[in-house]
């Protein structure tokens, strides 16, 4: 078992740093008070419950002191599980802001009724020895949302793991635009099989359809084009911290166009090093 140990500041962007360890295949576990964390690691560790990469967050909400908080890390030692610590910081000033931006209150001062400037000096001691122990730590002061979510990813992507799921999805306008798109393509430029007898029944998934619209010029043009697009836009998506995308491609009824394009920009995409998912979802509709 991978375990990662995500602590820091409350304020500082932890929870951020979860939907993005959940969006890159860690199983996540929020809050988790520090007497349950040996029952978790026997739990994570027993044959078909077994989990791969788990990140567990222990803060202010759920160490109430020192003692707790040495008691965790020492529990962890007994267990022999190798283990590293995130640890999220920010100055002062910044998280008194953020409080105040979003009209809430410190963990610490609702428990314990403390002021804000009180409560985040008790937190920090509370949770100077994961400090210490800190293998990694992040001062989000000056960090974009956009910004923090990218350092996690580059912290702890898997080698050769996107931080942005890619999908594909091949539609027909006369049934209506997909909701999920994030970019809808237009082929009903291209030559349509479906006026050709012999093509009319089959789909983009049958080959000869896909030679009769790529058979054309202009098709390898717009392709090429929506290649050079898609080359370009993917990484910004990915550093302004988009975990999912959806590409529509749209033709007349979905059946024939429209999947040989998203065919053809899914085996593309693959070759960027992204695993995009193709989807088809009008193929076949109406038969």
């Amino acid at each position: 078992m991978n375990l990662l140990v995500v602590t820091g500041i409350s304020g500082a962007g932890k929870s951020l740093a979860v939907n993005a360890l959940e969006d890159i295949g860690y199983f996540c576990i929020d809050n988790l008070p520090a007497p349950l964390l040996p029952r978790l690691i026997d739990f994570a560790r027993m044959g078909e419950n077994q989990l791969g990469r788990v990140a567990v967050v222990l803060d202010g909400r759920g160490l109430r002191d020192v003692t707790q908080v040495r008691q965790a890390l020492a529990d962890l030692d007994e267990k022999q599980i190798g283990y590293d610590i995130l640890f999220l910081d920010a100055e002062d000033k910044a998280i008194r802001q953020r409080y105040k931006a979003t009209r809430r209150k410190h963990p610490l001062s609702t428990s314990e009724g403390l002021p804000i400037d009180a409560a985040i000096t008790r937190e920090r001691a509370i949770l100077q020895p994961l400090r210490e122990r800190a293998k990694y730590v992040i001062d989000t002061s000056l960090l974009s949302t956009a910004q923090n979510r990218e350092r996690i990813c580059a912290l702890f992507l898997d080698k050769g793991q996107r931080a942005m799921s890619l999908t594909i999805l091949s539609f027909g306008f006369k049934y209506g635009l997909p909701q999920e798109a994030d970019i809808v393509l237009d082929v009903r430029c291209l030559p349509n099989p479906f006026y050709e007898p012999e093509l009319k029944e089959k789909t983009g998934l049958d080959q000869p359809v896909v030679d009769y619209v790529m058979a054309a010029p202009e098709s390898h043009e717009l392709l090429r084009r929506i290649e050079s697009m898609l080359e370009y836009a993917l990484p910004l998506y990915e550093k302004e911290g988009k975990s999912q995308l959806v590409v529509a491609v749209g033709c007349t009824g979905g059946q024939h166009r429209s999947i040989t394009v998203a065919r053809l920009l899914g085996e593309y995409c693959s070759k960027l090093g992204y695993a995009p998912t193709v989807q088809h979802r009008d193929a076949g509709r109406g038969r």
